[in-house]
């Protein structure tokens, strides 16, 4: 495995040009057709996410591993277990496609002075918005990484420049962010594109994870105030292909089933390989295709859905009571618990769709919902230092009105019980979409999750040949 430092292949043949990646860039950045260019191959690794969202579910509480057998790629179920190692491939993977993220939007913004044209603002805010995402990702996976804000790593970097601490990394996140802001506006040029909205919405995630919660209350609410987004009526779609991009959507990353991939180079996929992962083994019947069980939820989280919550079949498949009333088939993996994520399943597809199914689903991530961003700003207004409970129970209350269908299932309750409900909440909108883990370690709640321990679960190990690339400039995190 190559250091982070070196960018992984895609499917896109410029970005294996290695003219694309001179030193000198004489060769690049002329023409608004070149930075474009260099704008799409940024989002490309956006599409390699979806083993943070697989992964971070597995390390929750809200499902297990599943598969086929206990050692069905060992780097996730050894997450679920809670004893993972530096030498894990699954984590691997995930820093070196951030990484790989991070360089491409940082190529950008060290050239961003080279050539002048209408335009060029809104490309570089999304070049800005594209690091603080893919560092945010690295930032709640490993803690303490190494950053550098005036460009692209470069050979050699990982030996001098040092592990910056998570408070260091989260005011680049935020510096990054607010460029984005000033120069995006709430309307994208194109469909899965940033906007403002976007960097809203994700500097308010920011400021929580740091619990910044004032700031995080007052940004939070120029996206629900400013933005233009509005919850789906209809919860059911939201999952499903005709909800993709909807108004309920901040940020989405776009998938297609048009180009084929390969399990020798699933990064390579324009499909979202979770979704086959977390498909029933076996399969056979209506509206579903099979898949490989990986991901399955756990009674304990499906028990978490009130009575009357309309949110329970649209995120919980129950596979038993699916087949008796459908008459379709499947088989049972490893782990088998009876349900499986449907908001993250492969659906049946169009004629046209190519390569392996299991791993080229046309399924969006949608990455930051307007029910999240509810959620986040009800937490913000509860937990600053002069709370408004008010305030945090119309957001919550907004979500909930629409999960039951009525307002007779209203939160009334302030403070800690505030604080509690609005956490409850989170883990049943939200679960199947990877956010759980690192809620309860925000929160102090990590030890929730079996396996878990204070000190060193937190974070992950950053992987061995990282560490071993730095030559004793990186040390590991604690207890690894």
């Amino acid at each position: 495995m190559a250091s982070l430092f070196i960018l992984s292949s895609c499917s896109d043949d410029y970005l294996n040009n290695s003219k694309l990646y001179a030193e000198d860039s004489e060769s690049f950045f002329n023409s608004e057709a070149d930075y474009y260019n260099a704008l799409v191959a940024a989002y490309d690794p956006l599409q390699s996410t979806f083993i943070n969202v697989l992964m971070g579910e597995i390390a929750s509480n809200n499902t297990l591993c599943g598969g086929e057998s206990a050692t069905d790629v060992p780097g996730y179920q050894q997450v679920d277990d809670m004893i993972h190692t530096p030498v894990n491939a699954q984590l691997q993977n995930l820093w070196s496609w951030m990484y790989g993220g991070v360089n491409r939007a940082a190529y950008i913004i060290e050239f961003k002075d080279k050539t002048d044209f209408t335009g060029k603002d809104v490309i570089l805010g999304e070049a800005y918005f594209l690091r603080a995402y893919y560092n945010f990702e690295l930032v709640k996976w490993f803690g303490d990484i190494p950053i550098k804000p005036e460009g692209r790593f470069v050979l050699g970097d990982e030996k001098t420049i040092p592990r910056s601490p998570k408070a260091d990394v989260y005011a680049l996140i935020e510096a990054d962010l607010k460029i984005a802001v000033a120069n995006l506006s709430y309307t994208a040029p194109q469909t899965g594109r940033a906007t403002k909205g976007a960097a809203e919405a994700l500097l308010g995630k920011v400021y929580l994870y740091q619990d910044k919660f004032s700031e995080a209350a007052s940004i939070l609410e120029s996206v629900i105030n400013n933005g233009g987004y509005v919850l789906e009526s209809d919860y059911n779609k939201i999952f499903e292909f005709a909800g993709e991009n909807g108004t309920g959507s901040v940020f989405e990353v776009q998938y297609t089933d048009t180009e084929g991939a390969g399990f020798d180079c699933l990064q390579c996929s324009e499909g979202n390989v979770a979704v086959g992962f977390q498909g029933v083994r076996g399969y056979q019947g209506t509206l579903f295709t099979s898949g490989f069980s990986f991901n399955v939820p756990t009674q304990e989280v499906v028990d978490e859905f009130e009575a009357g919550d309309n949110r329970k079949d649209v995120a919980i498949l129950d596979i038993e009571a699916w087949a008796q009333s459908t008459g379709a088939s499947y088989t049972t993996g490893y782990e088998h618990t009876g349900y499986f994520n449907r908001k993250y399943i492969p659906r049946v597809r169009t004629a046209d769709a190519a390569g392996d199914l299991n791993i080229t689903n046309p399924n969006n991530y949608r990455a930051i919902r307007f029910a999240d961003v509810l959620l986040m700003a009800a937490e913000a207004n509860n937990r600053k230092s002069t709370p408004d409970d008010t305030k945090a129970k119309i957001y919550l209350n907004r979500v909930r009105e629409r999960a039951f269908g009525n307002a007779n299932n209203n939160i009334t309750t302030t403070g800690s019980n505030l604080t509690a409900a609005i956490y409850k909440e989170r883990r049943v909108e939200l679960v199947g979409e990877g956010h759980q883990f690192f809620d309860l370690v925000r929160t102090g709640r990590g030890t929730q999750i079996s396996g878990f321990t204070t000190g060193k679960n937190e974070v992950f190990p950053i992987p061995l040949e990282e560490i071993q690339f730095s030559q004793g400039n990186w040390s590991q995190n604690p207890q690894y």
